[in-house]
């Protein structure tokens, strides 16, 4: 495997260092498997498509956009409620 060099704050590398370290992992290491942890825009749509696709085919579940809508809404107006001072 051909190595990178990735130029980042000083203060990130030496957070990334203490973390990896702390899982008993080398920098270089902790990348790696953090990279393989997440997900590419792509794997995310596709991931969210075959999300809906099991949920219409399980219950039915389709929202319309309008619903969908209205339910982000209502978690916005939850979640200010939540968090209010």
């Amino acid at each position: 495997m051909t190595d990178a060099n990735i130029r980042i704050p000083v203060e990130a590398r030496d957070r990334l260092a203490r973390i990896a370290a702390d899982e008993g992992l080398s920098l270089r290491a902790y990348l790696a498997r953090l990279a393989d942890s997440l997900l590419t825009p792509e794997e995310r749509a596709a991931r969210a498509e075959q999300t809906r696709t099991a949920l219409r085919e399980w219950n039915g579940y389709d929202p319309t956009p309008a619903e969908k809508s209205a339910l982000d809404a209502e978690l916005d107006r939850r979640l200010a409620k939540a968090f209010a001072p």
